[in-house]
């Protein structure tokens, strides 16, 4: 680091990846400070300045090795840092901390026979909620959250019939269960059913969102809330807001040459109904030739169902707020709550790299023939798919609470 960029980064002051501490620090909180910044976005730790900036200076002889002792000894998982001095006209010198942020989600401050989890929270390291806790786990792929149990349900909270229809004729599962206790044993094998520690039988979260019967009434973010507006902006009145409560997968049946069928919509299926008013188009132009109007998607079918798959696929269930599909004059908005899952990002989903959130769901997706076989929808249908369209581009947009993907709207002539 150049000395210039030193003094600027001191003359913008603390944020949530920096932090000024002086060099009498003592270790635990150092360590507090590194598995922060860690936990979030990485950052960089300052020693040798007060909080206001100014320098006080390094006086330790031997600050890295100290520096790299608290790592070693205090930060969990370890992870190596890049350390360097800068020296200040006066003959101060900063000690400048730089890591990424870490992979290995959750970083835990060991001391005192303790292991405390922070995270940074503007300028601020805070002791993670339990709810930022599950997120940290979910992210590092220590949890896998589909697999919790969903309180107050049993097995009649799990359609029957769409249960039926996937082992005999989306898998063709040879030997259907029979009685009650085969299909409990099944289920719990399948990963849709779990015990709990007093011996109760719960859904899980995948169970229930798979093939729950109005799974809402028991997880409150499952579903999907549709809206439209008028124009390109959130309206106080939209046309439409709806929130869609039914279980993911539809029921089909296949004909002679194996296509799929859907005799009974799952909640795409649905979602893609009640938009249709909304996103098809019929021209005011009349073709001269056929003396009929132009009429067709605004938006590349196979594209928003793939989108909005994907959503329901990865979204991060420790987040309780819902998946919003937002229809505006110009675009089509997808937001699936929680930040990108296992160090992903957006130009590795663009890649066509896989990391699921959510592997049972995409699993059971995938039988379906609701996910692509590779797992690569974003890249080899999504993408290709706009641009043959209309010539643009999906958009996309991560933070740490959310993934928006943008389909544009194809431009209908009116006259």
């Amino acid at each position: 680091m150049r000395r210039d960029e030193l003094q600027e980064i001191l003359a913008n002051g603390e944020n949530s990846g920096v932090e000024f501490k002086r060099d009498d620090i003592r270790p635990e909180q150092l360590a507090r400070e590194i598995v922060a910044l860690a936990n979030f976005q990485g950052g960089r730790i300052l020693l040798g300045v007060e909080d206001d900036g100014s320098v006080s200076g390094i006086r330790r002889g031997d600050m890295e090795e100290w520096v790299m002792n608290v790592f070693r000894d205090k930060v969990h998982p370890m992870m190596l840092p890049f350390y360097e001095e800068i020296g200040l006209s006066d003959g101060k010198r900063v000690a400048v901390v730089s890591f990424t942020q870490g992979i290995s989600k959750p970083y835990v401050v060991r001391h005192a026979g303790r292991e405390d989890i922070y995270l940074r929270v503007g300028s601020t390291s805070q002791l993670a909620t339990r709810e930022q806790q599950a997120r940290l786990y979910a992210l590092g792929g220590m949890l896998h959250t589909e697999v919790m149990p969903v309180p107050g349900t049993s097995m009649a909270a799990l359609d029957k019939a769409r249960l039926q229809n996937y082992l005999e004729v989306v898998i063709a599962d040879p030997e259907v269960p029979q009685t009650a206790q085969d299909w409990e044993e099944r289920l719990l094998g399948l990963g849709f059913l779990v015990k709990s520690l007093l011996g109760e039988v719960l859904c899980t979260i995948a169970g229930l969102v798979l093939f729950g019967v109005r799974p809402r009434r028991y997880l409150r973010q499952a579903g999907i809330r549709a809206m439209v507006f008028e124009g390109s902006d959130k309206a106080y009145q939209a046309r439409l807001d709806e929130v869609l409560d039914m279980p993911l997968v539809g029921r089909i049946e296949r004909d002679r040459a194996g296509n799929r069928l859907v005799i009974e919509d799952g909640l795409v299926e649905k979602l893609v109904s009640v938009l249709r008013p909304f996103i098809f188009y019929e021209s005011g132009v009349i073709d001269e030739n056929s003396l009929r109007r132009d009429r067709g998607w605004m938006y590349p079918l196979n594209a928003l169902r793939e989108v909005v798959i994907n959503a329901c696929a990865h979204r991060d269930w420790t987040r309780f707020v819902d998946i919003e599909v937002g229809v505006y004059a110009d675009r089509l908005e997808v937001v699936s709550p929680g930040a990108l899952q296992n160090s992903m990002t957006i130009e590795k989903m663009k890649a066509g790299q896989r990391s699921p959130r959510n592997p049972i769901i995409v699993e059971v997706l995938r039988d379906y023939g609701y996910v692509d076989a590779r797992g690569m929808g974003i890249r080899t249908k999504v993408i290709p798919q706009m641009r043959a369209f209309n010539g643009t581009e999906p958009e996309f947009e991560a933070t740490e609470d959310y993934l928006k993907t943008t389909l544009r709207q194809f431009a209908v002539s009116a006259a």
